[in-house]
C-alpha cells in the first residue's frame, strides 16, 4: 500500500475538498485508499439503521470502466478517473436489514426485561415493516393514517412511497460524502456525477430492477485544470439562521 503522505483534518478536508473533473492518470494511485474510504464511509448515520445501499468499485484495470464511463455521458471525471464507485440505493433489502438489526438486538440484549428493548424489537418487527411494504393503495393509506394522527399530536407526515425512496437516497447521500471527505483527507480527490444513463448503467453491473444509481463518484489525484474555476458560495447569512 502506496502512502500517499497527505493526511488532512477534517476542516481541511472539507475546505479542500473540490468536484475536480480532469484526473491525473500517469502518476500513482493507491486503490487501497478507496476501499479504506468505503470502510469509513458505511459507519455513516443512515435511516433506522436499515443500510439500504450498495458501493460498487470500479478500478480503471476492469472491464467494465470504460463503459461505464461512457454512460456518464463521456465525462472527463468518468473517462480519466482511476476508479468509479457507483452508490447504490437498495430499497428492496429491507427485509433482510431489518430482520438483521431485529436479530443483532434480540441476541445482544435477550434475557434483559427492558421497555426499551421491546419498543426497539416492535421497531424492526412492527413498524418498519409498516413503513416499507408496497401494496396496492397502501401508500395513501399511509399518508390518511399519518394525517389522522397528526391532528391530535406530533407526527411523521413523510410515509408515502414517494417519501421513503427520499429518505434511502439520503442515507446514500451520507456515505457519499463521508467518502469524498475521506479521499481528500488521504490525498485525492472525487467527482460526485448525475449525469450518466441510469438504466444502461444498472444493466452493465447487473443490479436488479429494483435498485438505484444515486451517483457515480470520479476518484483519482486531481489534475489543476480540473478545477472549473473558484469555489462560489452564497453568502453564508443567506445559507444559516438563527431561530
Amino acid at each position: 500500500m502506496q502512502n500517499t503522505s497527505v493526511e488532512l483534518g477534517f476542516f481541511e478536508a472539507v475546505e479542500q475538498r473540490r468536484s475536480v473533473r480532469i484526473f491525473d492518470q500517469s502518476g500513482p494511485f493507491d486503490h487501497e485508499v478507496v476501499q479504506k474510504c468505503l470502510e469509513a464511509a458505511i459507519l455513516s448515520p443512515n435511516s433506522s439503521n436499515l443500510q439500504l445501499f450498495e458501493l460498487v468499485r470500479v478500478p480503471e484495470t476492469s472491464p467494465l470502466k470504460s463503459p461505464l464511463a461512457k454512460l456518464c455521458m463521456g465525462q472527463k471525471a468518468a473517462s480519466t478517473a482511476r476508479e468509479l464507485v457507483v452508490v447504490v440505493t437498495r430499497r428492496d433489502l429491507w427485509k433482510s436489514r431489518a430482520k438483521a438489526n431485529y436479530d443483532y438486538i434480540k441476541s445482544t440484549y435477550e434475557g434483559k426485561p427492558d421497555k426499551k428493548l421491546k419498543q426497539a424489537l416492535g421497531y424492526y418487527g412492527n413498524l418498519i415493516p409498516k413503513l416499507y411494504s408496497k401494496y396496492f393503495g397502501w401508500s395513501i393509506i399511509k399518508k390518511v393514517i399519518s394525517w389522522w394522527v397528526g391532528l391530535r399530536r406530533p407526527m411523521v407526515r413523510e410515509v408515502g412511497e414517494t417519501e421513503v425512496r427520499i429518505s434511502v437516497h439520503k442515507s446514500a447521500a451520507l456515505v457519499s460524502m463521508t467518502f469524498m471527505l475521506g479521499m481528500k483527507a488521504s490525498g485525492y480527490d472525487t467527482c460526485p456525477m448525475e449525469g450518466f444513463d441510469s438504466d444502461r448503467v444498472k444493466k452493465l453491473l447487473n443490479l436488479p430492477a429494483a435498485a438505484e444509481i444515486c451517483m457515480i463518484i470520479g476518484c483519482g489525484k486531481g489534475l489543476p485544470e480540473g478545477i472549473y474555476g473558484e469555489r462560489f458560495r452564497i453568502p453564508k447569512e443567506e445559507l444559516i439562521s438563527l431561530r
